[in-house]
């Protein structure tokens, strides 16, 4: 599978999280310790919002993201207050640059770790029920970019984590009609540049690791020596498929069968289940 970290709050430069943590992601891109595989280097993508939080900008590419020199330079200079990073491990789909993620579709910003199981014999029925005009948008040919393209066809709009469910909904049908027992693995991180939306759920209720950072003035008692957390803001959190590092106290386990919205003044955790479609 992936590993991906996904964060919003205060502006930071985006290596002050991608290299500099002890697991950071690029790390996880060669020693992974909860994924699938310990490798993921099958492509990487960042994708990050500008202060008018307007459409974001992406960059990807198919090589692994712990020796790209050019990820490495535009870490260290790009600042954000919202930003994504992915690195893939492919569950088949090829290795092409349209493959890797974060996926971008206006202001709407998508990355994926799991997998529709049986994805080619469903690909058909699924590709068909992304409404028309989205269709031409598709570039890839993973089960991520399908779901996000589904989850626009269901209003994710109007109502993120409403789309979200029917998306699910649609591929658990699908999937119990062609004899796939269990469809659905997923963690799920969605954003339109003020807020961000994370999902983690199973058709199997035993869903790929993710964690979400503790409250920052709860880290700060812990750890007053941690210098990245004396500027950012209390409403700041980070999600990650595995911890960045092993300090105790900053990283709590996301719920199974849940979603939460980060934006200000509000964090919580809420029960999440497919809608029937």
């Amino acid at each position: 599978m992936c590993r991906w970290l996904a964060y919003a709050g205060t502006s930071v430069v985006l290596s002050e999280l991608l290299y500099k943590p002890k697991h950071s992601i690029i790390d996880q891109s060669l020693h992974s310790h909860m994924g699938v595989e310990t490798t993921n280097g099958d492509g990487f993508g960042v994708g990050w919002y500008g202060s008018d939080g307007d459409t974001p900008a992406i960059i990807r590419d198919t090589g692994p993201a712990w020796n790209n020199r050019n990820l490495r330079e535009i870490a260290a200079h790009v600042r954000s207050p919202l930003f994504f990073a992915h690195v893939r491990a492919s569950t088949g789909t090829a290795v092409q640059q349209t493959n890797c993620h974060p996926f971008r579709h206006g202001r709407w910003m998508w990355m994926h770790n799991g997998a529709v199981a049986e994805f080619q014999r469903l690909r058909r029925d699924l590709s068909l029920a992304v409404d028309p005009a989205l269709y031409a948008s598709l570039e890839g040919s993973t089960d991520s970019e399908v779901m996000f393209y589904l989850a626009i066809t269901f209003g994710l709009d109007q109502d993120v984590p409403g789309a979200v469910a029917k998306m699910a909904g649609l591929v658990e049908r699908l999937g119990r009609e062609e004899g796939v027992e269990l469809p659905l693995q997923m963690t799920i991180a969605v954003a339109d540049g003020e807020r961000m939306w994370t999902f983690r759920y199973s058709s199997g209720h035993a869903s790929r690791s993710l964690f979400c950072s503790n409250r920052v003035d709860t880290i700060r008692a812990l750890h007053p020596d941690l210098d990245f957390m004396r500027g950012v803001s209390d409403e700041t959190r980070l999600v990650v498929s595995e911890p960045l590092g092993d300090l105790p106290g900053v990283w709590n386990e996301v719920p199974e069968s849940s979603y939460a919205v980060v934006q200000p003044g509000h964090y919580d955790f809420l029960p999440f289940a497919p809608e029937p479609v």
